[in-house]
């Protein structure tokens, strides 16, 4: 049996502690707990001491952000499964099982996202992660379950299992040697996507990752960043070019992001027909970050591969915005 510990990042979030540990210590006794702390200024180390002493804390020193947050905590861990789990996550009976079978009976298999539904409509998708990642030819990333803002209700339709792109943070299952053969997350991330660049690269070493549909968790979202914060929305455009500039093959990467740049400015005209100047300037940011950025970024490709089988459409913008595709089932005929 792979030994699982349970790693939640934690950053001034008591409020969330108190009311998502409770299933977590309840659901989870064949694993060991611990919570990372990114230099909280609040009272949830003394939560935790005073209602779970049970529970290890792991005290960083900095807010460095998912990326950091992690990387400095995992290193003190002692396990062959770490579990990153956001702090606003409930999760249910048995959870562990069907991943921890997984684990022991498909030894090439290196990450394990669960089904993610929203915890505040337990019936639907949730926008992390939905029923597992996949990418577009254009370096988009998008979910079973969720195109964009489009959440399918839950009908047992992604009750499978089978292999995906990329795998939430809000809760992946990743083998710890791998984990550390990668070199973690990339801290010039600091946060939002660098899920999606640790799964690129793992596919650039050939581990593999799988969508567990028999274990199911809810998501609250947004507890960090909402969805409509434009620092989560430079975030997400400036980290998708780092992506595509790290882990596509080099003339491809070169092509896709003067496509993507475009685009982008469509997306900044778009905010300013909706009124979201913030979005539109956010955009802009992301670009000064990305060019200011690029040849540190580009320093960091190593062999890359193009995995065609991964990008199960030429562009989910056009598919969603022009063709009104809104259900991964129409997108893909698995």
């Amino acid at each position: 049996m792979s030994k699982i510990a349970i790693v939640i990042l934690n950053w001034n979030g008591q409020k969330l502690l108190e009311q998502f540990l409770p299933s977590v210590t309840e659901y989870s006794t064949n694993a060991s707990i611990y919570v990372a702390d990114n230099a909280s200024t609040d009272n949830s180390i003394q939560f935790i001491k005073d209602n779970y002493p049970d529970i290890k804390i792991i005290q960083n020193t900095e807010n460095g952000g998912y990326a950091k947050g992690y990387n400095d905590a995992l290193i003190h861990i002692n396990a062959d499964v770490y579990c990153l789990l956001n702090s606003d996550v409930e999760v249910t009976p048995n959870w562990l099982i069907s991943i921890e079978d997984t684990f022991n009976n498909y030894p090439e298999v290196a990450i394990i996202q669960p089904k993610i539904l929203d915890y505040k409509q337990k019936n639907y998708f949730e926008y992390a992660g939905a029923a597992g990642g996949f990418i577009d030819q254009l370096g988009y990333p998008f979910c079973r379950g969720r195109i964009f803002q489009d959440l399918e209700e839950d009908l047992g339709q992604y009750n499978d299992v089978r292999e995906i792109f990329w795998a939430t943070g809000a809760c992946m299952f990743i083998k710890a040697e791998v984990f550390h053969k990668l070199g973690g997350f990339d801290e010039d991330y600091f946060a939002h996507q660098e899920e999606v660049d640790l799964c690129w690269r793992a596919h650039n070493k050939e581990y593999k990752i799988l969508y567990v549909g028999t274990s199911t968790i809810y998501h609250l979202g947004g507890s960090t960043l909402s969805n409509m914060n434009p620092k989560k929305t430079f975030l997400n455009f400036r980290n998708s070019l780092y992506s595509i500039t790290k882990n596509l093959p080099k003339k491809k990467a070169f092509v896709i992001i003067f496509i993507r740049l475009l685009l982008d400015g469509i997306a900044g005209i778009r905010f300013i027909f909706q009124g979201k100047f913030n979005h539109c300037l956010a955009i802009l940011k992301a670009h000064v970050s990305f060019y200011k950025n690029f040849i540190k970024i580009f320093k960091k490709r190593e062999n890359v591969t193009y995995f065609k089988k991964y990008y199960t459409t030429k562009s989910i913008v056009c598919s969603h915005f022009v063709y009104s595709i809104r259900k991964f089932t129409i997108l893909v005929k698995d």
